[in-house]
């Protein structure tokens, strides 16, 4: 089993900046690859970012490429979103989710470990 516990989120303006962080513990971290997706209201969960259980292959959503990176730390076990130049539509809840097969890419289904996720409001 695999517990992920997302931090990080909060209140920010447009244009601001926040970094959310996700926790995992249980089976190996170093095996898997990470990835965030988000769901605003009303709305399907959408990619937002992958990364490799090495950190040397990143895929991102084309709405936030140049603007978010991915990165991660295998010790202490945790998974970083670093999130710039923020949008009012970049507002949803955040989720961490991980993949033991360490495949990068960007489809839902393939996760099989989520966080409870992290609200991130953008205000206009």
């Amino acid at each position: 089993q695999v517990q992920l516990v997302e931090s990080g989120g909060g209140l920010v303006q447009a244009g601001g900046s926040l970094r959310l962080s996700c926790a995992a513990s249980g089976r190996a971290f170093s095996n898997y690859a990470m990835a965030w997706f988000r769901q605003a209201p009303g709305k399907e969960r959408d990619f937002v970012a992958v990364i490799s259980w090495s950190g040397t292959r990143t895929l991102y959503a084309d709405s936030v490429k140049g603007r978010f990176t991915i990165s991660r730390d295998n010790a202490p076990n945790t998974v970083y979103l670093q999130m710039n130049s923020l949008k009012p539509e970049d507002t949803a809840v955040y989720y961490c989710a991980a993949d033991l097969g360490n495949r990068v890419v960007r489809t839902l289904y393939t996760y099989a470990y989520w966080g409870q996720g992290t609200q991130v409001t953008v205000s206009s």
